[in-house]
């Protein structure tokens, strides 16, 4: 009865490697089995320990052990299965057909390359038991069974040569391949297999690189376009405070302009009433004369003559005048700068920089690099002095453009950004995302001029909240006339003649901070290369009766 129970189950004991009987069957944790030999070699030719059935991945590699419960019930698989219905062996779809079964004919278990035909298993039941079949070899079931015969000889292929890289038969091994390399299939097999588990271990390596690329440069194309939306934030915002300041500027002048009209054409009103007056008056006045003079009555000519010949005085209505000419030279000017500024604008190109160090892509204007102060100043950036954050030994003047260090403090109120011990001063411009240029005149000893982060600490006694003596900030220290720039405590001397004027070029995007000493041409002291991550404030450090003043330019200066 239970032999009878194992009748049609061949295929639930075959394994999904060779397609086969299980040999030597083994399991696995996940519970699917296969032959020792097939699962062994699976796993040679494979980077990692996985079921090749469900791809559960094994950490370690299984020591591999025959299931003797299962090997028993195999054997008696093999033994009963020659009497199982017919029906349950039937070649399908895709099968491969016995050679020797007639009518409806059975699946095959086995092609044999001796005889060069494939067996269901009772016909392939002589292979195991008749002596002289059993050293015939053997594999699984074929359907190109002629393609491994010689076409010249019809015999089986069991060499390869490789001087013409062909498999050949024993009698092209003897006749025109006897003088090439010879050796058999499996050895040819095992040197091609290493190649091709190098070839396979290659493949997985560029694969690991190319999905590693592929996963980086999506998450670069997702840091880009939220650096896209940030900039086009940005740059909205801009454009739309610099058109309302347009509209604001133009409605202001359109006003004043109005209102001197108004007050020009009062004046002409009251001027031309002035006039209608006096003309009225003279034509009264030469009505009487042109009738005096054709009086014939001479004592009434002479009588009446002296008072009808003195005119009223006209220097007061001759001097009234009324101003015509609205036009301004300065205005016009400044408007056309403005404008040149804008179609400068429009005509940056907009490129990804990637400088290194930085994994995110970002956007940036870019133009050409300036060489002369006219260039520069295309680039200028008013700064103006920020009273909270000024140590309270320094004074601001001038529209807070002059900063001065005295012994007496200032009485400014308590701030979180002011520095309490150390005599500097940041701008309120946040710099970043563009290009900047500014100049300052220097006076006294010792200054220092620099940028820094917002994050630059502003409380307490340590050097290390000094401009240049951390990582958050940059600066040149003008020293009894010699120049050495700092950054993070690391300083470096400059030699160059000493000028109190200094301009600085901030190149954000570029990571590019630069310093000028200027004289009758611009000499560069020193540039910093790095890459910025935060928007920059110009500040200054001074000591005792020194003095730093921020130029006002226009781009127009030039």
């Amino acid at each position: 009865m239970g032999e009878a129970q194992l009748c049609g189950l061949q295929d639930e004991f075959t394994c999904s490697v060779c397609l086969d009987t299980l040999t030597d069957p083994v399991s696995l944790h996940c519970g699917h089995s296969f032959c020792l030999k097939c699962l062994s070699d699976y796993w040679d030719q494979s980077q990692v320990c996985s079921c090749p059935q469900c791809r559960h991945v094994f950490m370690v590699r299984p020591e591999l052990k025959r299931n003797t419960l299962l090997n028993e019930v195999i054997k008696k698989l093999k033994k009963t299965t020659l009497s199982c219905p017919p029906s349950q062996k039937y070649a399908g779809p895709g099968d491969v057909e016995c050679d020797f079964c007639t009518g409806k004919k059975f699946r095959a278990v086995k092609s044999c390359l001796t005889c060069m035909a494939s067996f269901c298993q009772p016909h392939l039941q002589p292979h195991y038991e008749v002596a002289a079949w059993k050293g015939h070899k053997l594999v699984d079931p074929d359907r190109n069974l002629k393609e491994k015969l010689c076409e010249k000889h019809q015999k089986s292929l069991e060499m390869f040569c490789r001087t013409e890289k062909t498999c050949i038969c024993m009698i092209c091994a003897v006749t025109e391949h006897n003088t090439h390399e010879k050796v058999e299939l499996e050895m040819e097999r095992e040197g091609k297999q290493k190649q091709l588990v190098a070839t396979l271990r290659e493949i997985r390596r560029r694969l690991e690189d190319k999905e590693k690329k592929l996963k980086k440069t999506r998450r670069t194309a997702e840091e880009m376009k939220i650096s896209v939306e940030r900039v086009m934030e940005e740059h909205e915002k801009s454009f739309t405070d610099l058109i309302r300041c347009i509209e604001e500027a133009h409605k202001k002048l359109i006003e004043k302009i109005r209102q001197q009209e108004k007050i020009e054409m009062e004046k002409a009103e009251g001027v031309m009433e002035q006039l209608e007056k006096e003309i009225e008056e003279l034509k009264r006045r030469e009505a009487e004369l042109k009738e005096l003079s054709e009086t014939k009555d001479h004592v009434h000519f002479l009588q009446t003559f002296s008072s009808f010949c003195v005119l009223p005085d006209d220097e007061d209505s001759l001097n009234f005048t009324v101003t015509a000419n609205f036009s301004s030279e300065d205005l016009l000017k400044e408007m056309s700068c403005l404008k040149m500024c804008l179609e400068k604008i429009s005509q940056w190109d907009i490129l990804p920089l990637t400088p290194s160090g930085r994994e995110a892509s970002i956007f940036t204007l870019l133009a050409p690099e300036p060489q002369s102060r006219e260039e520069f100043l295309q680039y200028f950036c008013p700064l103006t002095l920020d009273i909270n954050t000024a140590n309270r030994e320094l004074r601001l003047s001038e529209g807070n453009k002059k900063v001065t260090r005295e012994e007496t403090k200032a009485e400014y109120p308590d701030h979180p950004d002011r520095f309490d011990c150390w005599g500097q001063v940041l701008c309120r411009e946040a710099l970043t995302g563009t290009r900047c240029y500014w100049e300052v005149e220097c006076s006294g000893d010792f200054m220092m001029i620099g940028v820094a982060y917002k994050g630059l600490g502003r409380k307490g006694t340590g050097v290390e909240l000094r401009l240049g003596n951390n990582n958050k900030s940059w600066c040149l220290w003008c020293f009894n006339s010699q120049y050495s720039v700092w950054h993070n405590k690391k300083h470096t001397i400059i030699s160059a003649p000493y000028s109190p004027r200094i301009n600085v070029y901030l190149d954000w995007p570029a990571g590019s901070l630069s310093f000028y000493s200027v004289s009758h041409t611009m000499t560069l002291l020193h540039r910093f290369n790095t890459s910025f991550t935060e928007p920059l404030y110009p500040g200054f450090r001074l000591h005792l009766n020194c003095s730093v003043t921020i130029s006002h330019l226009t781009p127009c200066d030039h």
